[in-house]
């Protein structure tokens, strides 16, 4: 067993509180910015900020999905969603730069042993860095 992370960039013209405040609203704007990799989202309680619990299944691959129960907190320009139905835990964190933002997400888990934690360290992370990529990408077009 070993971590296992994927991380992407983006930047974004808008400033950092609106991307904040963007990236923390899962009643309107997280379900506009997800790609198809996501279904059956709900927000289970909260929906702004600090305290919001969503579910989603995370459809990889065409065989491999996750059910994700993330609680959400937020602590300055960093926004943490910590799985309850495992080790997963993803953070996005905005930085100014230029006349706009940064942004980055990183998602981080105990990946498994043997050589099926080999399969899962060497193919997850790159399946996974196209799916935040088109989460970052729809969040730039999300923010005009």
């Amino acid at each position: 067993m070993g971590q296992v992370s994927a991380s992407s960039s983006i930047a974004v013209s808008a400033a950092p509180e609106a991307v904040v405040t963007a990236l923390s609203d899962y009643e309107t704007v997280r379900p506009r910015i997800l790609p198809e990799q996501y279904r059956d989202y709900r927000v289970v309680s909260g929906g702004q900020g600090d305290g919001t619990v969503a579910e989603w299944t995370l459809q990889a691959t065409s065989k491999r999905s996750r059910n994700v129960k993330a609680t959400v907190s937020v602590s300055g320009n960093t926004i943490t969603e910590r799985d309850g139905n495992s080790s997963m835990v993803t953070r996005w964190t905005v930085v100014p730069s230029g006349t706009g933002s940064e942004v980055t997400t990183k998602t981080e888990w105990v990946g498994a042993g043997g050589i099926g934690g080999f399969f899962e360290r060497t193919f997850a992370p790159r399946g996974l860095e196209k799916i935040q990529a088109q989460v970052l990408a729809n969040l730039v077009k999300e923010l005009g």
